[in-house]
């Protein structure tokens, strides 16, 4: 038998954005490797027979980056995006399946970002930046190119692509507005599309709008204003005529659950469709007629569809289900899910289930045996039902222990552990407990799956009921023999880096500590992350809220370096720009300054998550190491 190793994690391919095509015969999903060598991630497109009949077979041969699937209405054709001709430029492509033909669609300079067939078969709706001018090559040449912040900022906008004349144009609508979003009503009408004011991550999410736009006149209809975050465009007809409907954040705070929008065309009425509902909705999909919804549901995942009266569930499946695709009718859907140990690969089926296993993209890891994972549930300090995971040393019984135990926090904090296989390149359950540590993985408060009020409850108030629902579970598993309370480590990365640097600043419980990208002082976060404004409603304040101290310095990490013990590993992308790598510069000043041990390792050329294989293998293997070093005997 086959040890678990580094290479086997971060060597795999992963499946992503299962198609169904529309006579629900064919699906094409994205076929990616775990890690990248060199500059560009060489993806494939590979189709499956949806009956099982004949094998799997890849959609074309080309090294390039290929993304996007789309199917055109007919069934007979598949457009992607792929960056063959040029590589980091993608462009459309159209697969014709009666000869296996592969034809490049568009030379546009910017590249395109994102592509829809339309009802029309001769027109494909693009959206992308605008190609460059002679102006603009001079300026780049004679590096003549000061940037002049809000000015020529580089925004999608919406193009027609007509395929009799390979013309592409761009219709003079939106005034400007950076397009994010397009979906065609099921009746072959006008395209629902979704801009915002800025491609900017801080400010462009709390822009969003809503128009119409008619591909056969070119005109626009502006529909109004849409909540924060907003995304998934959906049609369905209603007794009251056209709805539309949408996912995004539950105002007014920017941290918050994610709700279903339901906006009646004709009367302009808009209604949140999930509110009071323990679960999150987490996909919403378009049909001929009810949409169907994914609700992140504790642990686990529930599919509905969404009828007048509400969500109706009609299957509920463990562990995640993710990318859901659907054929017109709704009777047949594809989805990427895995189980407890194994990794997630495109399944089938009918949404009331069963679903059925379509691809098998890691046979490598058949015939290694992974640590006995269990749901746990329990209570927080003050009675609040909490759940979380737990995942033993391989080969090991609860009964035998206590162990040396790492707890791992989700980022997010709006994310969730649910119970799938718990295997990744980044500080994972399973890869710890190969080399014999029990891993606790807790949902605290400010997650996802339990309900907007859940989620909601951290916004300002980050390190306070989430930590202590991180402590109830630490010191239930120690109750049970489970845990060695004089060998605790805690790691996380993102806001899971947040809670580990948080943690051994209130306590010195925790022998070792793994802080990945993790923010340190949510007031620099506000100002320089770009996700900023969303930070400042964790944080609680910003900078500019007065004269301090403020309330983000009472839940920054950096605010009790004075109180740490205990040693930290720092791991950072020297490229972030979610958490900029100035976080982890003044953690490890801190440090240093007050003599606490660790060890302080940038990444180049990445952000926040870490894409190259060799930085991969070094994460795993540092954590390992980093670990063994405090927490073994």
């Amino acid at each position: 038998m086959t040890g678990l190793t580094a290479e086997l994690v971060v060597d795999g391919r992963i499946p992503q954005t299962p198609v169904l095509a529309p006579n629900g015969l064919l699906v094409c999903y994205v076929l990616a490797p775990t890690s990248r060598i060199g500059d560009h991630l060489d993806t494939e497109l590979w189709l499956a027979d949806t009956n099982g009949v004949t094998a799997l077979r890849r959609a074309s041969t080309d090294i390039a980056t290929e993304s996007r699937p789309r199917w055109s209405l007919d069934s007979d054709a598949l457009f992607f995006l792929s960056d063959r001709a040029d590589r980091g430029i993608p462009q459309v492509h159209r697969l014709t399946l009666a000869d296996g033909t592969v034809t490049a669609l568009t030379n546009w300079c910017a590249g395109i970002i994102d592509h829809l067939p339309l009802a029309d078969a001769n027109l494909v709706a693009l959206l992308a930046e605008d190609e460059p001018t002679e102006q603009d090559a001079r300026r780049a040449r004679d590096r003549d190119d000061a940037i002049v912040v809000g000015e020529g900022e580089p925004r999608a906008r919406l193009r027609m692509l007509d395929l009799r004349t390979g013309r592409v144009t761009t219709p003079d609508v939106f005034g400007g507005r950076h397009v994010v979003e397009l979906r065609q009503r099921p009746d072959g009408g006008p395209l629902a599309v979704l801009t915002q004011a800025s491609a900017d991550k801080d400010y462009g999410p709390r822009t969003g709008q809503l128009h119409l736009f008619d591909p056969v006149t070119g005109t626009a209809e502006d529909l109004g204003t849409v909540e924060a975050e907003a995304r998934s465009l959906t049609w369905w007809a209603g007794e009251d005529g056209w709805h539309l409907g949408y996912l995004a954040l539950t105002p007014p705070l920017l941290q918050a659950g994610t709700a279903v929008f339901d906006l009646a065309i004709g009367s302009g009425v808009l209604r949140n469709r999930t509110t009071g509902l323990s679960m999150c909705p987490t996909e919403l999909r378009q049909t001929n007629a009810a949409p169907l919804v994914l609700f992140a549901d504790g642990l686990n995942t529930a599919l509905a569809r969404l009828d007048p009266t509400g969500p109706t569930i009609l299957s509920r499946h463990p562990g995640r289900l993710d990318d859901l695709s659907t054929t017109p009718a709704g009777e047949k859907i594809a989805v990427l899910t895995g189980t407890r140990y194994q990794p997630a690969n495109v399944h089938i089926g009918p949404p009331t289930g069963p679903l059925r296993k379509l691809t098998d993209t890691r046979p490598e890891l058949d015939g290694i045996t992974l640590g006995t994972q269990q749901p746990l549930a329990y209570r927080a300090a003050d009675g609040v039902a909490l759940d979380g995971l737990l995942v033993l040393p391989v080969g090991k019984t609860a009964s035998e222990g206590p162990f040396p135990m790492v707890t791992i926090v989700h980022g997010g904090p709006y994310d969730r552990y649910a119970d799938r296989c718990q295997l990744f390149w980044f500080p994972s359950a399973q890869w710890l407990a190969a080399a014999g540590y029990a891993v606790f993985l807790p949902n605290p408060r400010g997650g996802q799956g339990h309900g907007h009020q859940f989620a909601t409850s951290v916004a300002g108030r980050v390190g306070r009921e989430e930590w202590t629902d991180i402590l109830s579970g630490i010191d239930l598993l120690i109750a049970e023999g489970v845990a060695d309370s004089d060998r605790l480590g805690i790691a996380g990365s993102s806001h899971g880096g947040f809670m580990a640097a948080w943690a051994v600043g209130q306590t010195d419980r925790f022998r070792a500590a793994l802080v990945n990208a993790g923010v340190i002082d949510w007031g620099m976060l506000a100002a320089t992350g770009e996700n900023g404004q969303f930070e400042a409603a964790l944080g609680g304040s910003t900078g500019w809220s007065g004269i301090g101290p403020h309330p983000h310095d009472a839940v920054s990490p950096i605010s009790f370096a004075s109180h740490i013990h205990t040693p930290v590993l720092i791991l950072h992308g020297a490229e972030d720009t979610n958490v900029p790598l100035g976080q982890a510069v003044y953690f490890h000043r801190a440090l240093r300054h007050f003599g606490v041990e660790h060890e302080f390792v940038i990444y180049p050329r990445e952000g926040h998550s870490i894409r190259e294989r060799n930085h991969q293998l070094d994460v795993m293997r540092r954590t390992r190491t980093w670990f063994d070093r405090w927490l073994r005997p």
